[in-house]
């Protein structure tokens, strides 16, 4: 590890399994202090056991806005601000077409990936230090078009377009907000997407869709978001960073 992010204070939504706590896990071995968010307190124990030291649980469903008070309010206790903020907490509640699409499924999926992303960084704002990074997650499924997936799809492109437009937003505070595009990647939710006797062929079919020929593994994912978290990106602003081994590119 080389201490990228050394005395660093980081928050982690959608922390508690996946690519979130893989990108925990980095930045703690990395020397951040990291607080990291899930909606399941078990989950989130059992995470926050695992990512190492530094790592600091807090209860919170980031489509709710009294959660996000409470946890900048932690925050700002423990440690008064924030030099790296990820807003991963996201998810969708099924694929369907567009004659199936429920009223239920748009606004889950919204409440969590649009919603939820906004006001995480609305309310984050006032925390975060003079060269903050803020990261958002995207998704692959954004710039392809994809069967079943419309609902979800929207909602990344979304967060690609809050990363444009904040960007001229935050002029002058020395802020900045890049979006982190994972292609397919071993994840217990996409693991989740199958029954176990059909998984290894949804991955091996996922694969084919890549040019390095497999899928992502979560800490690959984390390297890159410890990339843009660090000083080493410093002039890295409003891109779309794609981890997918080449998929958003044919």
């Amino acid at each position: 590890m080389t201490n990228a992010l050394k005395d660093k204070v980081a928050v982690v939504t959608g922390g508690s399994t996946g690519i979130g706590h893989a990108i925990a896990t980095r930045f703690a071995a990395e020397g951040a202090h990291v607080f990291i968010t899930g909606r399941r307190q078990a989950e989130l124990d059992a995470a926050v056991a695992s990512a190492g030291d530094g790592v600091v649980g807090i209860r919170a469903d980031s489509s709710r806005l009294a959660d996000l008070d409470a946890l900048y309010a932690a925050v700002q206790s423990q440690r008064g601000e924030i030099d790296v903020l990820v807003a991963n907490a996201g998810g969708g509640s099924g694929r369907a077409a567009i004659d199936a699409i429920t009223e239920e499924q748009y606004e889950e999926t919204f409440a969590t990936n649009v919603k939820g992303v906004l006001f995480t960084v609305q309310k984050a704002l006032p925390l975060l230090a003079k060269g903050a990074s803020v990261i958002l997650t995207g998704s692959t499924t954004a710039t392809k078009g994809l069967p079943n997936a419309s609902i979800y799809a929207a909602s990344k492109a979304a967060v690609r377009n809050f990363a444009r437009s904040w960007i001229v937003e935050l002029q002058g505070r020395d802020i900045r907000v890049n979006v982190l595009t994972p292609g397919p990647t071993r994840t217990p939710g996409l693991l989740g997407m199958a029954p176990p006797e059909h998984q290894q062929a949804l991955l091996d079919g996922l694969a084919g869709t890549v040019p390095l020929g497999r899928i992502g593994e979560p800490d690959e994912i984390a390297r890159a978001a410890a990339f843009l978290a660090s000083n080493a990106s410093s002039f890295v602003n409003g891109s779309e960073f794609f981890v997918d081994g080449g998929q958003a590119q044919i």
